[in-house]
């Protein structure tokens, strides 16, 4: 199957798996009508791999060393990204960058082997809707050394991520918006 087949049926898993039509609040306080659930995509061996796919040839691309973003939806795209790199001879180091920093052990705020000086970096996450923590977790991943060159998220909700992303200075890509989601269409 093509890279772009194989993005059509990650489209379709999508839509059938993680797109809830119901009132929900969001992280960002915002109040929505459509919930995406990215971890019922994530953490599916089929999803996982198609994402993996996607995100492994955008950070090829971009010659990244490493991939992380803020816990707990980057955590099984990172795993999934992670092993494809070995399988393809590619093979990146990985992180997740805590809300905070931990209370007790070696209080580390990013988990994962240390940054090198200068290492290029992309931070992943599976849905963004103002950006608050993908840009966090950039930001962390800057202060320990890394370069941010690539923000990626599964589904961009198109509510401000990328002008916010963008405005820091990060150059942002979705696999998809909420318009790719056909939201008019009940599931």
């Amino acid at each position: 199957m093509s890279l772009d087949d194989e993005k059509k049926t990650l489209l379709q898993i999508i839509r059938k798996r993680a797109l809830f039509h119901q009132p929900v609040r969001l992280s960002s306080g915002k109040e929505s009508s459509y919930y995406v659930d990215g971890k019922q995509v994530t953490l599916s061996s089929e999803g996982s791999y198609l994402i993996a796919r996607q995100i492994f040839e955008i950070v090829k691309k971009e010659s990244v060393d490493a991939i992380g973003g803020p816990t707990i939806g980057a955590d099984p795209i990172v795993g999934a990204v992670l092993f494809l790199s070995y399988l393809e001879n590619f093979p990146l180091k990985g992180f997740i960058v805590r809300k905070e920093p931990k209370k007790h052990g070696m209080q580390r705020y990013i988990e994962g082997p240390a940054l090198k000086e200068g290492s290029r970096v992309a931070i992943i996450d599976d849905v963004v809707t103002t950006g608050e923590s993908v840009l966090r977790a950039a930001r962390a991943a800057e202060e320990a050394g890394g370069k941010v060159v690539k923000v990626i998220a599964i589904v961009d909700r198109l509510e401000g991520a990328r002008e916010r992303l963008e405005s820091c200075g990060f150059k942002f890509t979705s696999l998809f918006t909420k318009h790719d989601l056909n939201l008019s269409q009940r599931l």
